[in-house]
C-alpha cells in the first residue's frame, strides 16, 4: 500500500480508504446494503491488514446507525495508527437547525459523531455539500473552533464548486483560519468533469482529492454490461447516484475495462481503481462493499500499476466533453492545440 501526503498537510492517508456507506442499512440506504456489526469488524479488519489506513463515514449514513457501529467496531484500534473521517451538512432531525452549516449545527453534529464513533477526536472532518443560507465565515469559524478545541483535527469539503473552494480558501487566508486540506469529489472514468476546474484547483492550491464511489456505484466494475442489470447490485434495487448522462459512451468504457482486465488476468474493477489512483492530485479512492469477496477484489488495486498504453486508451475512450464556456478558453485551447486540431474542440466549435 502506498501512502500520500494529504493535500499540504503532513497527514499521510493510505491511497485506498474504506467507504461505509453500506454499513447500516436504515432507510434509503437500505437499497446500497446492510452491513451489520459482525460483518463490518471482519471489513474493517480486511482493510487494515491490507495497509488501509482512513475509514469514511458520514452522520447521514443511516442516520447515525453507521457512525454508531463503526464506534463499535474500531474500539482499541483507533490506538493503532486509524483515521476516521466523516462529514455533516444534511438533515439529522426534524427540527430547523437540525441541518446546514451554520455553527450551532456544525459544533452540535460534530459532538454527536464524536459520541456516536466512541472516540475523543475525528481526523478529517468533511462539511458534506454546500449550504447556501449559512455565511461561509460562520462555517469557517465554526471549523477553526473545533480544531482549536482539539474534536478535529484536519478538515475538508465535499461537493464544493470551484468557486465554493476558492471562497472559502480566501476567507481562511484572510481570516487566519484552518484552510481545507482536502476534497472528496466524484470523478470515475464515467465522470471527468471535475478536470474542468476542480482538479486544476486541487493542484493548485494543494488540496488533497478524494474520490467517492469511485466505480459509478458499481457500474464500472464490470458486472453490468449493456442491457444487463445484475440482480442484487444497488442500480437493481432502485439507487440512482451518480446518474449517468451518456449511457452509450458508459458501455464503451466498460468494454474497454473489461478487454484491458482479460488481458491483465484482473478484474475491470481494479483497472478502473488503479486507473484514478494514478491521475493527478488524486490522494486516496473510497471503495465500499457489501461482501469480502468485494472489498478484497478492490484492495487489490493498490498494486496494480497500468501501462502507458493502458492508460491512453482509457484516457481516449472516456474523454469527456470539451467544453469551453468563456471565450477566452478557446482562444487558449487553439494556441495549445494548433488550427489543425480544432476538431478536439468539439462540433460546436469553428476553425474562424
Amino acid at each position: 500500500m502506498e501512502y500520500r501526503l494529504l493535500g499540504r498537510s503532513g497527514l499521510k492517508i493510505s491511497t485506498i480508504t474504506m467507504g461505509t456507506m453500506t454499513i447500516g442499512g436504515a432507510g434509503k440506504f437500505a437499497q446500497v446494503g446492510n452491513v451489520g456489526v459482525e460483518e463490518a469488524r471482519r471489513y474493517v479488519d480486511l482493510c487494515l491488514d491490507a495497509g488501509v489506513n482512513l475509514i469514511d463515514t458520514a452522520d447521514i449514513y443511516s442516520t447515525g446507525t453507521c457512525e454508531e457501529i463503526l464506534g463499535e467496531v474500531l474500539g482499541g484500534k483507533r490506538k493503532n495508527g486509524v483515521l476516521v473521517a466523516t462529514k455533516a451538512r444534511f438533515s439529522m432531525g426534524p427540527g430547523p437547525n437540525d441541518g446546514g452549516l451554520s455553527r450551532q449545527h456544525l459544533i452540535s453534529a460534530c459532538e454527536a459523531s464524536l459520541k456516536r464513533l466512541k472516540t475523543d477526536v475525528i481526523d478529517l472532518y468533511q462539511v458534506h455539500e454546500w449550504d447556501g443560507q449559512t455565511p461561509l465565515e460562520e462555517t469557517m469559524e465554526a471549523l477553526d473552533t473545533l480544531v482549536r478545541q482539539g474534536k478535529v483535527r484536519y478538515v475538508g469539503c465535499s461537493n464544493y464548486s470551484g468557486w465554493h473552494i476558492m471562497k472559502a480558501l480566501g476567507i481562511s487566508a484572510l481570516e487566519h483560519r484552518q484552510r481545507f486540506v482536502s476534497q472528496q469529489i466524484h470523478y470515475t472514468l464515467e465522470a471527468r468533469e471535475a478536470e474542468y476546474e476542480l482538479v486544476p484547483i486541487s493542484i493548485d492550491q494543494g488540496l488533497g482529492i478524494l474520490v467517492w464511489s469511485p466505480l459509478a456505484g458499481g457500474l464500472l466494475s464490470g458486472k453490468h454490461r449493456r442491457a444487463q442489470t445484475p440482480e442484487g447490485t444497488r442500480q437493481f434495487a432502485g439507487w440512482n447516484e451518480p446518474p449517468i448522462r451518456d449511457e452509450e459512451r458508459l458501455w464503451k468504457i466498460v468494454d474497454m475495462l473489461v478487454a484491458i482486465a482479460a488481458e491483465r488476468n484482473v478484474s475491470p474493477a481494479q483497472v478502473a481503481l488503479a486507473w484514478l489512483i494514478g491521475r493527478k492530485a488524486v490522494t486516496s479512492v473510497i471503495i465500499g462493499g457489501r461482501t469480502e469477496a468485494q472489498f478484497r477484489d478492490n484492495l487489490a488495486a493498490a498494486s496494480l500499476k497500468l501501462s502507458d498504453e493502458e492508460r491512453e486508451l482509457l484516457d481516449a475512450v472516456s474523454l469527456p466533453p470539451v467544453i469551453y464556456p468563456y471565450w477566452h478558453q478557446l482562444w487558449t485551447a487553439k494556441d495549445r492545440l494548433g488550427a489543425a486540431d480544432l476538431s478536439l474542440l468539439g462540433p460546436h466549435i469553428s476553425a474562424g
